[in-house]
């Protein structure tokens, strides 16, 4: 008799490049691990907040290092991932809650594009250095992916609906309830037990805990074209 998947939530907001990597490799691996992934769109600011943790832009040497850390976890995961040079500003002023707003009204409306245009709002800002904070932006990363202009006209007129700060903030509030200081946090659900991952670099942890064999960052199991 066939496992069950293993159900694996996935704490993310498009500002962080670490959940960009993170994103791209598990979802690398889901059919190789045979993962039940549910994405779960936070709020980044709210839970450096919540959990007293302080964004790099604060800390210059955390900065700095970040900096030196994503050019070569870029070659690494193999993710098109090209910091803008104004990423402090983008991250301190700019912020993500009107992408996570948005990606919140697709999920609710039509989860079955989360996915898609989750990854869409990466590239705009970590390949194309575009915005992705205005609705002129969101547009353009769905009809990029080819959402149905009814569904994105109603995810743009929700995304300041009560129903979408609410699905935001709870799963904000679910992200600290798991112990998050920041993004991405993984929870693996192992034997009704949840397994708690920080970060885009516990993946061999995880291998380990599910049982499994990492790869590396690409699997030889699953067809993908390098950058």
């Amino acid at each position: 008799m066939a496992k069950l998947p293993v159900l694996i939530e996935f704490f993310y907001d498009v500002i962080s490049p670490y959940s960009y990597l993170a994103f791209e490799v598990i979802h690398r691996y889901k059919p190789v691990w045979n993962i039940n992934l549910k994405l779960k769109p936070m709020l980044l600011g709210g839970v450096m907040k919540s959990s007293g943790n302080s964004p790099p832009a604060v800390v210059p040497n955390k900065g700095v290092y970040m900096t030196q850390d994503l050019r070569r976890l870029q070659k690494y995961f193999q993710v098109p991932l090209f910091l803008p040079e104004n990423l402090m500003d983008l991250i301190m002023k700019g912020g993500s809650l009107n992408a996570q707003r948005f990606i919140t009204a697709i999920d609710i409306l039509k989860p079955e594009y989360l996915e898609n245009i989750t990854r869409a709002i990466w590239q705009r800002l970590y390949e194309q250095h575009k915005d992705i904070s205005t609705s002129a932006s969101f547009r353009e990363a769905a009809e990029s992916i080819g959402i149905e202009k009814d569904v994105l006209e109603r995810s743009l007129i929700m995304m300041n609906e009560d129903k979408v700060k609410q699905r935001l903030r709870k799963y904000t509030e679910e992200a600290l309830d798991y112990g998050a200081f920041g993004a991405p946090m993984i929870v693996a659900h192992i034997n009704n037990k949840p397994e708690v991952f920080f970060g885009s670099d516990r993946f061999e942890l995880l291998a380990h805990v599910l049982g499994k064999k990492w790869q590396g960052p690409v699997p030889e199991d699953v067809p993908f074209s390098k950058l």
